[in-house]
């Protein structure tokens, strides 16, 4: 079923959740087993992040550097294949600009088609550590927009070479939105601006960046309406369970913590996992009695807090 089907028919608040595959070396068996204790709650789709290569280098004992290139979260698009088939959940892969041509971005496409996952999400990804050479015979998408024309495309049967009696896909589309602005724009106008380019270009919904504080989130919503972007907004939750993230975050993500939130954890810092659980449930709980459709959970590798945050939630009288 598609992402926005599933919104569509949810009579009561949905819980969806982002996964990473697992590194270069290990098996899918720790994502499985993620999976597995995500099964009572019924979750209507999973993503599986996708990562770039990236520039490795090692230093010789005799003071020589090798430089090598290898991906060090392979496996996107089987994880996906075994959470659909195995389990029955929808699952979501996301597709990169930087790190990949608009050719593989096809291969991965016919392969995702051919296994029946027709949820993508499109994303530019972050700027490569070295210069990945493009060659003569292939092109890039420079921009998530770029990308989800591609996928718009493939929708129509339109190949980048032109395959006789080639089948439509039946991709739907999904795209990042940033509440607090993505770091390139200079403001939250020109954010909105190239939000709705990705969405005029197909995409068919809308998961957030993380955040901490909802009237951030309202606020986002509402200029993405007055702009004219109508599509499905699904706001993204991350739980803080460290002291350490009160840094990390901010500097990955480029977010705001509010200074409620960073003065409880900095008094208490020995409960840090426990306040940052309760306050996720507290956006949560007042984003599903205002009526949202889903709340997406980045999980990473921890379930456990979200398993907490979910059950908790499942009192409300707007949540599943």
């Amino acid at each position: 079923m598609r992402v926005t089907e599933h919104l569509e028919k949810a009579t009561k608040t949905l819980f969806s959740y982002e996964i990473i595959p697992p590194k270069r070396g290990k098996n899918a068996r720790q994502i499985l087993n993620i999976v597995e204790q995500l099964l009572p709650f019924r979750p209507p789709f999973i993503d599986v992040t996708s990562h770039s290569a990236q520039a490795i280098y090692d230093e010789q004992p005799d003071g020589t550097i090798n430089r090598r290139i290898k991906k060090k979260h392979p496996g996107t698009i089987g994880i996906c294949a075994l959470i659909q088939h195995r389990y029955g959940i929808d699952a979501v892969p996301h597709l990169l600009c930087q790190g990949f041509t608009c050719e593989e971005t096809e291969d991965a496409a016919i392969e995702l088609n051919f296994l029946g996952i027709n949820n993508v999400m499109a994303i530019r990804g972050d700027n490569l550590n070295f210069a990945k050479p493009t060659r003569n015979d292939s092109t890039i998408n420079l921009h998530a927009n770029d990308l989800v024309t591609q996928l718009d495309n493939l929708r129509s049967g339109r190949y980048l070479d032109n395959i006789s009696n080639s089948d439509p896909t039946n991709f739907c589309v999904g795209v990042c939105g940033y509440p607090e602005k993505h770091i390139e724009a200079p403001n939250a106008k020109t954010d909105t601006i190239n939000l709705k380019k990705k969405v005029d270009a197909g995409a068919d919904y809308i998961v957030t960046q993380m955040f901490y504080d909802n009237t951030i989130f309202f606020e986002f919503v509402k200029r993405c309406r007055e702009a004219g972007i109508t599509v499905p907004i699904i706001p993204g939750i991350k739980i803080i369970n460290s002291v350490h993230q009160l840094v990390s975050i901010p500097k990955h993500f480029h977010i705001s913590l509010p200074d409620k939130l960073v003065d409880e954890i900095q008094a208490n810092p020995k409960q840090v996992a426990e306040i940052g659980l309760n306050w996720s449930i507290k956006q949560c709980q007042e984003l599903a009695n205002l009526g949202t459709k889903c709340i997406h959970l980045f999980i990473l590798n921890d379930v456990t807090n979200v398993k907490s945050l979910v059950e908790a939630c499942s009192h409300s009288p707007q949540a599943v």
